[in-house]
């Protein structure tokens, strides 16, 4: 086998290899053995959670039915976000945390993602020792009896979650208008819910899921829906969700897109004013623009970079010490307030600034100014070292000498999709975008599998 998990953990076209409901369902037995070993309890307790894909069901039976044949009690939420089932492995005690999503990509795929006792992403050596056990003999319990596994519908999930969303909030939206996008997701019915709750006049988008349409045109990969309605209907403001909720980005009252680096400079910044910035510090990765740097750093704020992926990210700030971190796709770390990025909490941590500080989005994002930027995806049939593609280094040495400090360029492979990633920053939008396709170009030559997009 190769290796299963990602950046975030497995991720593929369902029914297919290794998304079958035959592999899930041993995934599920060897994950429970693993947990028995690792944590040394004599019963394993998971809480499991998916989106709204039409594979979600199927693919959640298969993982809860091997839990259940190796001992394990199950604790099925529902459709519920991501970062509500990291909640929610801390808050009812449990070994480990299940949601069934592919985050951001189309509805064809799924994916597994496992979080640990405290609500983070599951450790390297833990997925590693479960890929060990699937190319093993099944070695996993076998109980009988009053020894199987117990199957437990936790119908108060939704409620517990958004309780955890309100909680330490001093915040009222009565007499504000909100436009929310839920991209057809797992959000879908906590975010117009949750901003209700708190007296605002909701505009929801995205909140019919038919399992086949999350993601489709919508949500934060596709803010331009949110960003007409904004415009269209006058709001204060818009907030967009990916389909399994941990990402926001937010559109101003003028119609402009806010993303991630908007979002974190200006959270950011705030709390560094009031003396509530652990360090005087924020972690961010690689894919932050220059502008955001230069942000921070005018407010004597220190920025410290990771790998992409918000697990680097939460990874980082509890080496250094840092409360708040994040990205520039949107996932945003509040680690006062939760363990993973979490697209509500940082809705309501972008409203509790506006409100404290009386500034409209449109006002409070004027602290960043940001570089030209240009981004490609390019599909790739293989992953070999970037090193190796011939002529690319060279041409990246040419570019970089051409920039001569006023811009960057960044190439990686994703880390959940057959992606070459092409980022390139600099003073001239029409010079960057030049310099990216003929970056594109060199690698669809050498590996490409389709044009790139």
């Amino acid at each position: 086998m190769t290796r299963l998990f990602g950046t975030d953990g497995i991720r593929g076209v369902a029914n297919q290899p290794p998304l079958t409901p035959d592999i899930t369902y041993r995934l599920g037995r060897h994950l429970v053995a693993t947990l028995l070993e690792r944590q040394g309890v004599s019963r394993v307790r998971l809480v499991v959670g998916r989106d709204t894909r039409l594979s979600g069901p199927m693919l959640e039976a298969a993982l809860v039915a091997g839990a259940l044949s190796a001992g394990a009690e199950c604790y099925t939420v529902g459709v519920l976000p991501t970062p509500a089932v990291a909640f929610l492995a801390r808050h009812l005690e449990a070994h480990g945390g299940v949601v069934l999503s592919a985050s951001h990509n189309p509805f064809e795929d799924n994916g597994i993602k496992l979080f640990s006792p405290d609500g983070t992403k599951f450790p390297d050596a833990w997925e590693e020792e479960i890929e060990a056990r699937l190319e093993a003999p099944d070695r996993a319990p076998q109980p009988t009896g009053g020894a199987l596994g117990r199957l437990v519908v936790y119908d108060r999930a939704e409620a517990d979650y958004l309780a955890f969303c309100r909680r330490g909030v001093d915040l009222r939206l009565d007499g504000h208008a909100v436009a929310l996008d839920a991209a057809h997701g797992a959000t879908y019915r906590l975010a117009p819910r949750l901003f209700r709750s708190l007296g605002a006049r909701v505009i929801a988008l995205g909140v019919r899921p038919d399992g086949t349409n999350i993601n489709r045109r919508s949500g934060a990969l596709y803010p331009e829906t949110l960003q007409k309605k904004v415009r269209a209907s006058g709001v204060q403001i818009g907030l967009a969700f990916d389909g399994d909720g941990d990402r926001l980005i937010s559109v101003d009252e003028t119609g402009e897109i806010r993303d991630g680096d908007y979002i974190l400079a200006i959270c950011a910044r705030h709390l560094a004013s009031r003396g509530q910035l652990k360090g005087n510090l924020v972690v961010t990765t690689v894919m932050a623009n220059l502008g955001f740097d230069r942000s921070l750093a005018e407010a004597g704020i220190r920025t410290v970079k990771t790998q992409v992926g918000d697990r680097y990210v939460l990874e980082e700030m509890r080496k250094v010490g840092a409360n708040v971190g994040g990205e520039q796709s949107g996932h945003l770390i509040f680690l006062e307030r939760s363990t993973t990025g979490d697209g509500l909490i940082s809705a309501l941590q972008l409203l509790l600034v506006m409100r404290e500080t009386g500034k409209s989005l449109s006002q409070l994002a004027g602290c960043l100014t940001k570089f030209p930027q240009v981004l490609l995806n390019v599909p790739v049939r293989t992953k070999p070292a970037l090193e190796e593609i011939p002529g690319l280094q060279v041409r990246l040495g040419e570019i970089e000498a051409e920039l001569d400090g006023n811009g960057r360029v960044l190439l990686r492979y994703s880390g959940t999709e057959p992606l070459a990633r092409i980022m390139i920053e600099g003073e001239d939008q029409g010079q960057i975008e030049t310099l990216a396709r003929g970056l594109a170009g060199i690698i669809e030559r050498a590996i490409g599998s389709r044009r790139a997009r």
